[in-house]
């Protein structure tokens, strides 16, 4: 991972560092301490075990490593709240996070003013060496807290659909908004550019972003925004979750088995289409970006539309070429947004996550960062698709143009849509 740590004054780390693990906090702060422990499937993970293993990984690569006076605030939480880093030691089974009922939220809320206590003192008797190196996990440790905020909201959302009453994690007006017209196509020629990142990339960014390279980009076409939830509904009435000629063989066995027949948190009612969203149920509007659907899915659209989905390298070189970068007004929201009629490439940042046909694969040159860390991303660089861009839940400032989220194809419970490219 890099970092721009070198600048980095005492006042600085510890304002970004308090900012982020503020922000977990409010996100947790309209469930009750019921809502924080349920595990509603395997991918999904409670809000209480996310909050403690974020706090976990503070205390395990920043306050271990580096104050050789730590003392664990509790020696069993590292087995109950690691991940997946296997170096690091021992882990309770991913599938039953659910059952680890105690420690309680309040005491999770313990652990984690603990933590923050040690981190703070350590930043304030570092010298400037130490400093830096500080600096560096924080970065990390921050970007890592912001991916496990959008974790949040997407398994609590998973965790509320499940109830028949329905509840709202919050309330957010759902406003209704003009129809953004037929998809416009923008061209793309054949070029050799260079995707990823420089080696000295002033900022932070995750090691699967490294090294930058050549690649070779042939004409194409992107939409100028987001397929619709209109636009879905034309799928499915023609069919589309019924033929498998649209659908690769394993997508088309996973939408058998598990019985797809529309998007994830669809439901038909008398009334027609209904979506399940963290400010309720309500009527599906045909306007606003489809959502929370497979990559199986996307592609099986995509054939049906005489279209594809875009490269990974294809959606960077549009956003550069189109100068797009992420808003830095953005503010979570609790569903995604329509495109409305302006011109241009729409909806790249802060909507909805874009699969893309790339398989989630090292970059020419990458090297494994040593210990645990190295774990982040490299071992899952395999039976994954990347997808780009960033979602509603994605919190300010954690969203850039070279940017991987990856995730198996099957999956849905994330915030993910779809952009259409094709040839030309």
């Amino acid at each position: 991972m890099s970092s721009s740590a070198a600048a980095s004054t005492k006042s600085d780390v510890a304002r970004r560092f308090h900012a982020m693990r503020e922000q977990t906090e409010r996100l947790a702060a309209p469930l009750s301490p019921e809502d924080q422990t349920v595990q509603s499937m395997p991918d999904t993970s409670p809000t209480k075990w996310h909050r403690a293993h974020v706090t976990w990984f503070f205390e395990t690569f920043l306050l271990a490593e580096l104050d050789p006076n730590y003392i664990a605030h509790d020696e069993q939480y590292a087995f109950l709240f690691n991940s997946y880093y296997v170096q690091a030691g021992e882990r309770h089974p991913r599938p039953f996070r659910g059952m680890i009922t105690r420690p309680s939220a309040e005491e999770v809320g313990v652990y984690r003013a603990a933590v923050d206590t040690a981190v703070d003192a350590l930043i304030a008797a570092a010298d400037d060496d130490l400093l830096q190196r500080i600096a560096q996990i924080v970065d990390l440790g921050i970007n890592h807290e912001q991916q496990h905020q959008e974790l949040l909201l997407m398994d609590i959302k998973h965790v509320l659909s499940l109830n028949p009453t329905e509840p709202a994690y919050t309330d957010e007006p759902h406003e209704l908004v003009v129809n953004p017209g037929p998809v416009e196509w923008i061209e793309f020629g054949s070029t050799t550019t260079q995707t990823g990142l420089p080696t000295d990339h002033d900022g932070f960014a995750f090691d699967n972003e490294y090294p930058q390279h050549d690649q070779l980009i042939r004409p194409f076409a992107l939409a100028d925004r987001l397929v619709t939830a209109g636009e879905w509904l034309a799928f499915m009435a023609d069919d589309g979750y019924h033929r498998p000629e649209l659908w690769m063989s394993d997508g088309w066995y996973k939408r058998v088995g598990e019985g797809w027949e529309s998007p994830l948190y669809w439901s038909t009612s008398n009334q027609g289409w209904r979506i399940h969203t963290l400010t309720g149920a309500r009527p599906v509007d045909p306007n606003e970006p489809v959502c929370h659907v497979s990559f199986y899915e996307a592609d099986a659209y995509a054939r049906w539309s005489g279209a594809r989905l875009a490269t990974e390298f294809e959606w960077e070189h549009a956003a550069a070429t189109h100068n797009v970068v992420p808003d830095t007004d953005h503010r979570v929201h609790m569903h995604p947004r329509a495109a409305g009629v302006a011109p241009g490439l729409k909806q790249m940042f802060g909507e909805a996550w874009q699969w893309t046909e790339s398989a989630y694969r090292p970059y020419p040159g990458y090297v494994v960062p040593d210990g645990a860390i190295g774990e982040y991303n490299g071992k899952f660089m395999i039976n994954t698709m990347v997808l780009r861009g960033s979602c509603a839940y994605t919190p300010t400032g954690h969203a850039r143009p070279t940017y991987r989220n990856f995730f198996h194809p099957h999956t849905r419970w994330h915030l993910s849509g779809v952009r259409l490219a094709k040839d030309l």
